[in-house]
C-alpha cells in the first residue's frame, strides 16, 4: 500500500511566504476522485448544466450520535483527507470511465471541466485529529465551488466513518482496561479485508493501543509490533528428542550451555519437589516443554509463551517456568505467559502466586512480577468483568471485537451544505435530531475551574469569541428549555485551517501519528469520568450561542412549508 505520488500538494503559506512542503497522496492507492457515490457525478454534471458549478458552498461533516452507548466519540482520518484533498485530480482513463457512466446525452464540455478540476479553490477546516468530539459540532467545514466539494463528500465520509469509529472504540477498551495495562492490537486475522485490518491497526494505535501484531501497519506507521507464537507451533513438537541444537551462550557470552534441555528439565524437577506444588502437576508435557525450549533457544531476550495448549496450571505453566529459570541462569529474563482460554481472571491469579514463590523459594529477584498476557475475544464487557473480579493480568491482545467495531457497525457521519453564496441552508426532517445547524460556523470548547471540559458552543462566523472569564449563555439548538449560564476559566477555539486551497491563510501542520496518539491520550484526561463512563455516562452538553439559536429558528420557521386544513 504505497502512497501515490505528490500532484497537487504545495501551498503558499501567507505568515511565512514560502511555498509549504508537498503532502503525500493517500496511504491507500483505492482513494482516487472515483472512490465515491455516482450521484456525486450525476449531481457535478447538473451544476455544471445550470451554470452553478463555481457558487461558492459551504458544507460541514458531523455525525448526530456517539457510538456504542457512549457519550463521546474521537475523531481520526483527518490526515488522509487532506493527502487525498492535496493530490486530487482526474486522470484521462477515470475521465472516460465517468463519461461511460452517464447519460451519452452529456454535454462534451463537461468533461473538459472535470479534466481541469483540483481542490486549488477548495479551503479545509476542522478539529485536531484525534480530539476529543461530540454529535452536532462539525468535525470539519469545507468550503469551495459546489460541484467540486460534492465529488469530496463521500470519500471524506468514507474516510472519518470507520476511522473515528475504531479510534473511539479503542479508546474506550484503554480507559476500561485502566492506564498501566499494556493493549495489544491482534486483529487483522479478523478485521473486514487487508484495508480494514491496516487502518484498524492505525487507528487502534491513536486511540491508546501500544502495539500490534501487523507488520504492514508497523512498516507504513512505524506502530510497535508484538507477537509470539501460536498453539500451531506447540502442537507441532513431539518432545525433546527432536531439539537437535541445545546450545545456548549467556546474555553476556561469558559461557555457554551445551545441553539447555538437560538445563530445563533439572528445573522442572526441581519445581515437581516445591510443597506449593504437590497436587498441582505431576509429569508435564513433553512436547509442550520441547516446543518452549525450541522457542527460548530461538529468542532468549523474548521469550513468551502461549500456555494452554494442553493444561494451564499442570503443564503449560510449570514448563514455562522451567525454562524461564533455565534462561535466568544464562542472564536472560524472559518475558512472560499468554493465556488464550479459560477463566483469565483465575488462572492469572493462580500463575501470579506461582510466580512469587518461585521468587521467594529460588530467591529470583523479579520473577514474581513476569508478565501475564491474556487474550480470547476479549472486549469492553470482558475487561470490566476482570477488573470487578480481580486478576493478574499485565497485557491484553484484542482483536475481533476491537478491530471489527462488533458493537455498533458504523459512526453514521454525514455530509450537509449549511451555505451557498453566502445564503444559509437548512435540512428539515420531521425527526429533529436529523435538523441540520445552518450557515459557517464557529466552535469552541468552555473548561472549568478543575480543567475539565464543560460544554461545547457554536457561534456565527461573525460573532465576538467567548472569553476566559465572562459569562456565556450556552443555549440547546432546538429545546427552548435546556439552557445555562457558564464562566468558562478556558476557552480553546477548535475549527482551524488545514487546507488553504491558493489563499493566503496559514495551514495547520499535519502532526505524526505518535503527536496525534499523545494528543488523544491528553484529550481524554480532560473529559470527566462520568462523561466516559461505560454504564450509563452523563451526556456532554453541546450547546448554540443566543444569537444563533435565535436564527436556526427563524430560519427553521422560514422554510418549513405551512400547512391548510379544510
Amino acid at each position: 500500500m504505497e502512497a501515490k505520488p505528490k500532484i497537487n500538494g504545495g501551498v503558499k503559506d501567507g505568515k511565512q511566504n514560502r511555498r509549504m512542503p508537498a503532502i503525500n497522496g493517500p496511504t491507500n492507492p483505492m482513494v482516487t476522485p472515483l472512490l465515491t457515490d455516482l450521484y456525486q457525478f450525476t449531481m457535478a454534471y447538473a451544476y455544471w448544466k445550470a451554470g452553478k458549478h463555481n457558487d461558492r458552498a459551504v458544507f460541514d461533516l458531523y455525525f448526530r450520535r456517539n457510538p456504542f452507548g457512549g457519550e463521546y466519540t474521537v475523531f481520526a482520518g483527518l490526515e488522509e483527507c487532506i493527502r487525498f484533498i492535496a493530490n486530487f485530480k482526474l486522470s484521462k482513463d477515470e475521465i472516460a470511465f465517468v463519461r461511460e457512466c452517464l447519460s451519452p446525452t452529456c454535454e462534451d464540455g463537461f468533461f473538459d471541466y472535470l479534466d481541469g478540476i483540483d481542490c486549488s479553490d477548495v479551503e479545509v477546516y476542522a478539529i485536531a485529529e484525534g480530539s476529543v468530539v461530540f454529535p452536532k459540532v462539525p468535525l470539519m467545514r469545507i468550503e469551495g465551488p459546489v460541484a467540486v466539494v460534492q465529488l469530496l463528500e463521500t470519500p471524506f465520509v468514507n474516510l472519518i466513518n470507520f476511522a473515528s469509529l475504531v479510534t473511539t472504540n479503542a479508546a474506550r477498551h484503554r480507559f476500561v482496561a485502566g492506564k498501566n495495562k499494556l493493549l495489544l492490537e491482534f486483529g487483522l486475522r479478523r478485521a473486514q479485508g487487508p484495508d480494514g485490518g491496516v487502518g484498524a491497526s492505525r487507528y487502534c494505535y491513536m486511540g491508546g493501543f501500544d502495539a500490534t501484531s501487523n507488520c504492514a501497519a508497523g512498516k507504513l506507521f512505524g506502530i510497535p509490533l508484538r507477537g509470539t507464537h501460536s498453539h500451531a507451533f506447540v502442537s507441532s513438537f513431539t518432545g525433546p528428542d527432536e531439539i537437535t541444537e541445545k546450545s545456548l551462550k549467556s546474555h553476556d557470552g561469558s559461557k555457554v550451555c551445551k545441553d539447555f534441555v538437560s538445563l530445563t528439565q533439572t528445573w522442572l524437577s526441581k519445581l515437581k519437589r516445591l510443597s506449593s506444588s504437590e497436587g498441582v502437576f505431576g509429569e508435564t508435557n513433553q512436547s509442550e516443554l520441547a516446543a518452549f525450549v525450541s522457542y527460548a533457544l530461538a529468542f532468549p531476550n523474548n521469550f513468551l509463551a502461549l500456555v494452554d495448549t494442553y493444561d494451564v496450571m499442570r503443564s503449560g505453566v510449570p514448563n514455562f517456568c522451567a525454562v524461564a529459570l533455565a534462561l535466568n541462569d544464562m542472564g536472560y529474563r524472559a518475558k512472560g505467559i499468554r493465556l488464550d482460554s479459560g477463566d483469565l481472571a483465575y488462572l492469572s491469579c493462580e500463575t501470579r502466586n506461582f510466580f512469587h514463590t518461585i521468587e521467594k523459594e529460588f530467591e529470583v529477584p523479579g520473577f514474581g512480577k513476569t508478565g501475564i498476557t491474556a487474550s480470547n475475544d476479549l472486549n469492553e464487557e470482558t475487561l470490566d468483568a476482570l477488573n470487578k473480579q480481580g486478576h493478574e493480568v499485565d497485557s491484553f491482545g484484542i482483536g475481533t471485537n476491537l478491530v471489527t467495531c462488533f458493537a455498533q457497525p458504523a459512526l453514521g457521519c454525514v455530509f450537509k451544505l449549511v451555505e451557498i453564496n453566502n445564503q444559509p441552508r437548512i435540512k428539515l426532517s420531521e425527526d429533529v435530531s436529523k435538523v441540520s445547524i445552518p450557515c459557517k460556523k464557529r466552535s469552541f470548547r468552555l473548561y472549568g475551574k478543575e480543567g475539565y471540559a464543560l460544554v461545547d458552543i457554536m457561534s456565527g462566523e461573525n460573532e465576538p469569541a467567548p472569553k476566559a472569564g465572562q459569562r456565556i449563555l450556552c443555549r440547546h439548538p432546538f429545546n427552548e428549555s435546556k439552557r445555562a449560564y457558564v464562566v468558562p476559566q478556558r476557552v480553546e477555539e477548535l475549527m482551524k485551517c488545514y487546507w488553504p486551497g491558493s489563499s493566503d491563510k496559514a495551514r495547520e501542520k499535519l502532526p505524526t501519528l505518535v503527536e496525534i496518539r499523545d494528543h488523544c491520550m491528553k484529550q481524554l484526561e480532560q473529559m470527566r469520568t462520568d462523561h466516559m463512563r461505560r454504564l450509563n455516562p452523563t451526556p456532554y452538553k453541546v450547546s448554540v450561542s443566543t444569537k444563533l439559536y435565535e436564527f436556526i429558528h427563524f430560519l427553521w420557521l422560514n422554510e418549513a412549508p405551512v400547512g391548510e386544513l379544510q
